[in-house]
């Protein structure tokens, strides 16, 4: 519900989830992809059906990350390693909600030129994080976009939701192409029932009311709490 109502898929929070329950990468990564395409899906539509998709914005960044994202998936890497990326990854993601949320930031336009100049690199580079980690890349892209002052926060919303369905279905084919234990198929179906109800509540909440700031400022305190952890274990 909350990463949903900002139109992100909620993989940080599920990788910390399955991190701290002792679920490995192989586990926990192709798990939080498949979920993270249900929620950001959900949140795709409903961004798009209330008016806030921006097609410019998004192509850019998501055509150079839908391959790295697959290439990221297919490397094999330590669980230690694994534990050092992700734990910065949620410490990244614990910032961006607890940082001050301006809802209704005056976007401005921006030259095709430098749009596509600064997208391909900057996709390339989240689409391959976000392949290794196992998640779809909003929490780096959403920042990005409001900092720039490309989109306002729902714009931003609509642009960040479909990048990370994509990114997490490239991710997730490469996953499944290295083999997924018979396990991760039960746990995606219980996990999946839960955060399609919540994913359906916030996206609604994100698109056409207000966003949640307080719940946001809670899970950004977990999830820095739970990247430290993961730091910590990988030293």
């Amino acid at each position: 519900m909350l990463y949903a109502s900002v139109g992100h898929g909620g993989a940080s929070a599920y990788l910390a989830l399955l991190a701290l329950g002792g679920f490995g990468r192989d586990m926990a990564a192709p798990t939080a992809l498949a979920l993270n395409m249900l929620v950001s899906g959900i949140g795709a539509i409903s961004y798009y059906r209330a008016g806030h998709f921006n097609s410019r914005l998004l192509l850019p960044f998501v055509l150079p990350s839908i391959p790295a994202a697959y290439l990221g998936a297919t490397l094999v890497i330590s669980e230690r390693t694994f534990s050092a990326l992700l734990g910065g990854a949620l410490l990244i993601a614990a910032v961006r909600f607890l940082a001050p949320t301006t809802p209704h930031i005056q976007s401005r336009a921006v030259e095709t030129r430098r749009l596509w100049s600064v997208g391909l690199p900057t996709g390339l580079s989240l689409g391959f994080v976000s392949g290794l980690i196992g998640i779809g890349g909003g929490i780096f892209l959403s920042p990005l976009l409001l900092w720039m002052r490309w989109a306002d926060a729902r714009t931003t919303a609509a642009v960040s939701a479909p990048f990370i369905l994509l990114n997490s279905l490239s991710g997730l084919t490469g996953h499944l192409q290295r083999g997924l234990p018979a396990e991760a198929f039960s746990l995606i179906g219980g996990m999946g029932i839960a955060v399609a109800i919540g994913g359906i509540a916030g996206a609604y909440t994100g698109a056409y009311r207000l966003t949640p700031v307080t719940l946001q400022r809670i899970l950004g305190a977990i999830l820095f709490v739970a990247g430290g952890k993961l730091i910590l274990s990988a030293l």
